[in-house]
């Protein structure tokens, strides 16, 4: 993939390349787009594939993104978008109750240390 596009906004073609060459160098075809940035997934990749095949017959190898593009598009399975989790109201804090447990606490550790001095 050959990365076009401008800051915060990707965009890539998909290239037939010479693995010597930079990713952002000379390419031999182009057979496809990559835009991340569009909401509906399906519509994200297009890509000519009777160009892929041929060149995938004589040898070409994908990249592992290039690859993953392939497959999701031979396929048609994109997966579902998830929703985000809906929101809740805050958890209003405690009664005064949590006040009142400091207390027992204190006679509890008292009746203990008076139970290890009895030993």
């Amino acid at each position: 993939m050959k990365r076009m596009g401008r800051t915060h906004r990707p965009f890539y073609r998909i290239c037939i390349m010479d693995s010597r060459k930079p990713r952002d160098g000379k390419t031999i075809e182009e057979v496809g787009t990559y835009d991340p940035m569009v909401q509906e997934k399906s519509k994200r990749v297009t890509v000519d594939m009777e160009r892929i095949d041929y060149w995938l017959g004589v040898g070409a190898q994908p990249t592992e993104k290039v690859g993953v593009l392939l497959r999701k598009v031979r396929e048609d399975n994109w997966g579902v978008v998830k929703q985000p989790p809906p929101m809740q109201a805050p958890k209003a804090p405690e009664p005064e109750a949590a006040a009142e447990e400091p207390a027992a606490e204190g006679d509890a550790t008292e009746e203990a240390a008076a139970e290890q001095t009895e030993e």
